[in-house]
């Protein structure tokens, strides 16, 4: 079945679901976040099939979100590091994390806890608005056309 492709969606969410909407794009990046480099580790630490992780790594490299960076040359072995854009995708799975924290931990607590490096304390997870410091509560939220949107989708939601 071929899938639908949201690439070219004037919508931010439909893109960025067409980059990173399978299962296994998030959790490549979880785990390049948590310090895997190498094609191996990622196998490893995810139980993968090479030919799955090989597609996921080339889509993220393709898209600047992961950078390949040789590391030998006999044979030429790559390991991949985190671009500008990929280091900004932690926002997206810091929300993910806060929401499955919340809403889908074990009883006992979350599985993994996310520390400050300088002070060691637990960081909580919080999306906010960047100019007033406020959280963001979706009862305060009102979606209006941006600049992006084509101008008969803007008249449909300047309707609704």
């Amino acid at each position: 079945m071929r899938r639908t492709r949201f690439d070219n969606w004037p919508c931010s969410i439909a893109r960025t679901v067409d980059l990173v909407g399978d299962w296994w794009t998030p959790l490549v990046m979880r785990e390049a976040f948590y310090g895997a480099r190498r094609f191996e580790e990622f196998q490893q630490r995810l139980g993968v099939s090479r030919n799955v992780l090989t597609q996921r790594l080339d889509r993220l490299v393709d898209e600047d979100m992961l950078e390949r960076r040789p590391y030998q040359d006999r044979p030429v072995r790559h390991e991949y590091r985190l671009t500008e854009k990929g280091r900004d995708f932690f926002t997206v799975l810091a929300a993910m994390i806060r929401w499955g924290d919340r809403w889908l931990a074990d009883p006992s607590g979350p599985p993994i806890e996310l520390r400050d490096r300088e002070t060691g304390l637990p960081v909580e997870i919080e999306v906010i608005d960047a100019r007033t410091g406020r959280p963001i509560e979706v009862r305060q939220i009102i979606p209006t056309p941006g600049p992006g949107l084509p101008e008969d989708l803007a008249e449909r939601l300047r309707e609704a």
